[in-house]
Parts: structure tokens; C-alpha cells; sequence
């Protein structure tokens, strides 16, 4: 079955609507959605998936989909070097391949039979080098991807790999600050502590913790109780 190529305003368009997402206030979850959708739009795909790798367990998983099909999202992870998507991962370069059925290191030909997939697109997603996942593009035909659109999705992919990591950075560097917070908070809880109630630096962390525990409350949320108490008697 052939197909009408990918016109060059089909191209600017899908990268603009997918540039724009990226500097508005999405949230990540919801760039991640618009990203397949517009790939799989672009490319005539029947699914289209963006797979990350956990940071806990090293494998890749579906973080976004436009596929309604249960059975292939509940696919279980893969590992780097596993099958073909988990290959793209592990040697950083794209990888086409014409009939997935009779493609012996493809994974799950269930879900290709049952969802009549045919032809595969994987490209990595990669930040200065470094693999953080792959977006794959399946049709339900037999299709010859072209430069073109292996250009496209590499686009695609490296837009939603810059995106990604900034929102990890974001993440870090939030968890940095609220540690940094908790860290004064609880220096000056101690303090008031020390001062109060005539305790060493030690005894004073101790009861923090223990009050902590006692409670179910986090350490931060004793140690503003105890500031605001002390301000309170001021």
C-alpha cells in the first residue's frame, strides 16, 4: 500500500505545534500526549509511543500514547538492549524495520497480530548523547519509511528530549530548594530548642525526630511548629 509523502507544510506545522507546546505551560504529561498524536498524524501511524527509561529500573516504559488499545499499552518494560526498541536505546541510532511479524528480535508479536501492525519507526531520544527513551511509530501497512520522515521524527524526538530533561532539571532543582529549606528550618527549630529548653545541638534533633515520629508528621512540619510557637510567645 503506498502513501502520499509528507509535504513540507505538513512538516513546519507539525514541528511548530509541537515547538509551541514545548514553551507553553503544559504540563509534561500533556506535551508528551500532543507529541505522539502529531507524530502519528504526520506519519499515518496507527500507534505512535514514547517510551522513557525509569530511573529506578533501568528499563523502558510507555509514558505516552495515542494508541486506545489495551494490549499494547500494558506492554511490560523493556530492557536496554532487549528487542529491537530496546537496541535503539542502547546504540543511540534510529532503526527501521519494513514487517515487524516476521522480525524474529521483535518482542511482542501478540500485539501485532491482534492490532495489525506491520511497520516500525524507532528513534532515540537523546540528550548530549546521553538515551533518556525512544519514540516509535507503527502502521497498519507495509511502508518504506523515507528520509524525510526519519528526519522528522529524529526532529520530533530531539525537541521531546530537551523538554523532558529541562522538566527533570526543574524537578532536581525544586527537591534541591525544599531540602535546603527543611535544612534551615530545622537548624533554627534546634536552636530555639537549645536556647529554650537548655538542650545540647543532639538532644535537640533527637526530640525533633522522635516528635516527628510520635506525630506522623515530617520533621519540617515539627520544626515549623515549634518556630511559630516560639514566635508566638515573643
Amino acid at each position: 500500500m503506498s502513501r502520499k509523502s509528507i509535504s513540507y507544510p505538513q512538516q513546519i506545522e507539525a514541528l511548530s505545534s509541537i515547538s509551541r507546546a514545548i514553551s507553553s505551560d503544559l504540563y509534561l504529561e500533556d506535551i508528551l500526549r500532543l507529541i505522539v498524536t502529531v507524530s502519528a498524524q504526520v506519519l499515518k501511524s496507527k500507534i505512535c509511543s514514547l517510551m522513557l527509561i525509569d530511573q529506578k529500573t533501568g528499563k523502558l516504559v510507555i509514558r505516552a500514547t495515542q494508541s486506545v488499545s489495551e494490549e499494547y499499552n500494558k506492554k511490560p518494560p523493556l530492557r536496554i538492549g532487549e528487542g529491537i526498541v530496546g537496541k535503539v536505546a542502547r546504540e543511540n541510532r534510529p532503526r527501521v524495520v519494513f514487517n515487524i511479524a516476521k522480525e524474529k528480535e521483535y518482542k511482542y508479536k501478540n500485539v501485532v497480530k491482534k492490532e495489525g501492525l506491520c511497520s516500525l519507526l524507532s528513534v532515540p531520544l537523546a540528550v548530549k548523547g546521553k538515551v533518556i527513551g525512544v519514540i516509535n511509530n507503527y502502521t497498519s501497512f507495509p511502508h518504506r519509511f523515507s528520509k524525510t520522515e526519519i528526519n522528522i521524527l529524529t526532529t520530533v524526538a530531539n525537541q521531546a528530549a530537551i523538554v523532558i530533561e529541562n522538566a527533570n532539571l526543574l524537578v532536581q532543582s525544586k527537591i534541591i530548594k525544599e531540602e535546603l529549606e527543611t535544612r534551615k528550618l530545622l537548624e533554627r527549630a534546634k536552636g530555639i530548642l537549645m536556647k529554650e529548653k537548655g538542650l545540647s545541638e543532639k538532644t535537640a534533633f533527637r526530640k525533633i525526630q522522635k516528635s516527628s515520629m510520635n506525630l506522623r508528621k515530617s520533621m519540617r512540619d515539627i520544626a515549623e511548629a515549634i518556630i511559630l510557637t516560639f514566635e508566638v510567645r515573643k
